[in-house]
């Protein structure tokens, strides 16, 4: 491993004891260590292992899956211990990874023929090794926006909103028939970062990021009008969001105890556990008085990524090859209600149904925490802020610390680690 890519991963290891080496596969064979992050797909991934280890009988998969999986792998990486093959989630840790010359360069790689432009953009903007490659071969996304209750809606004669006074005007109008508009789960602090992503993006100029990292903008300069949209949200929620996780919040909404659920698609199949048959819809979260204005947020929830100069890097590839063939693919985001990568895909789940003509119209844009590295305490200063609306005191939080590992960076906006 070269000292830069050692240096990345010195930075981003934790204290998680390494994990046993893989025994060799028999003989003849060629094992690679397929690392998998995704606890709800163990299943699904484990038997796409066995199925191309029929078709490929000189190759044997190692599925590694691990409950902290960025933990595991920063681990691994300060050991030098690269998996052959891994599936990430496309976030700010994948990208500071990227930029640190981890991960393998795509570019020009047939795998990515298919794959939609627009999550590839994604892919590209969280950071990359070298200008213009991408690290990552985007395999599923989601939709962040506003989950609802079907038949609440139509009970109660609510419109399913497509500007921000009618966002509010339906919270209201829960609120005045006895009916909580939103469920909260604050216990859970990274839960508030879905519904702010919308509002962000809808309300501070397009080239924020770039004019951020550039030292040139501050969040408390930029951030006012959507943190004070968050905190009306938030106004609409139960008695004491504090006290309430994921998990109660998820349950609490398939029974029927709030109108709308202020996460995205990701959270369909933990709903639909609790209440099989519930009708969820989603909808697009709107930020302004203008529905021209409204952008759906999608991030690449599952994307895979291979180790750059890895010693199997033809079997390395022979098996993504296998994982980005489009009945694979479509059989997964079935199963998970996520959004295909592939072009020509579609997910007819009724849950994405509201969000689909945003999707088709390319009027997505990625995850604004994933541009957040661990350093940086989004989720508490988040959480903190909805306890005491000091929105100074957050948005200068955010300064401070941004400002504070900015000199550092090796991550966002296709970063370049230098």
């Amino acid at each position: 491993m070269s000292r830069r890519r050692l240096q990345a991963a010195v930075a981003l290891t934790g204290a998680a004891s390494m994990l046993a080496a893989c025994a060799a596969g028999a003989e003849g064979q060629t094992e690679l260590v397929f690392f998998q992050f995704k606890p709800e797909a163990v299943q699904y991934f484990e038997e796409l292992a066995d199925r191309f280890e029929q078709e490929n009988p000189d190759i044997r998969i190692v599925v590694d899956n691990v409950p902290d999986p960025e933990t595991a792998l920063r681990t691994r990486l300060v050991k030098e211990d690269v998996p052959d093959v891994m599936t990430l989630n496309a976030n700010a840790t994948f990208g500071e990874l990227a930029s640190g010359g981890i991960f393998k360069d795509f570019s020009g790689e047939p795998v990515l023929d298919d794959v939609s432009d627009d999550y590839v953009q994604v892919i590209e903007d969280l950071g990359a090794s070298e200008p213009g490659a991408v690290n990552g071969v985007p395999f599923a996304a989601n939709a962040s926006g506003v989950l609802y209750n079907v038949e609440l809606f139509e009970q109660h004669g609510v419109e399913v909103p497509t500007t921000w006074p009618e966002l509010v005007e339906a919270a209201e109008t829960f609120e005045a028939a006895g009916v909580t508009p939103f469920y909260a789960m604050l216990l859970d602090a990274w839960t508030a970062q879905s519904p702010m992503a919308p509002l962000i993006v809808q309300t501070t100029p397009e080239d924020f990021w770039e004019r951020r990292f550039a030292g040139e903008t501050s969040f408390s300069e930029a951030w006012p009008e959507g943190v004070e949209k968050l905190a009306t949200l938030y106004d609409y929620t139960q008695p004491d969001p504090l006290a309430f996780g994921y998990q109660e919040g998820t349950r609490a909404f398939a029974q029927g105890e709030s109108a709308m659920l202020l996460l995205g698609s990701y959270a369909v199949p933990q709903v639909r556990s609790f209440e099989p048959d519930f009708t969820v819809g989603s909808f697009a979260l709107p930020g302004t008085d203008d529905p021209a204005d409204t952008v759906l947020v999608s991030g690449v929830d599952v994307v895979i990524a291979a180790a750059a100069d890895g010693p199997h890097e033809e079997e390395a590839q022979r098996f993504i090859d296998f994982l980005m063939q489009p009945d694979v693919v479509q059989e997964y985001t079935q199963q998970q209600v996520a959004i295909p990568a592939l072009e020509g895909l579609a997910n007819d789940d009724p849950a994405l149904e509201g969000v689909q003509s945003y999707i088709e119209e390319g009027r997505i844009v990625g995850f604004f925490d994933h541009q957040f590295i661990p350093a940086i305490p989004l989720a508490p200063l988040l959480q903190q802020y909805l306890i005491d609306r000091d929105a100074e005191a957050f948005l200068g939080g955010l300064d401070d610390n941004w400002d504070r590992v900015a000199a550092r960076r090796t991550w966002g906006l296709g970063a370049v680690q230098e």
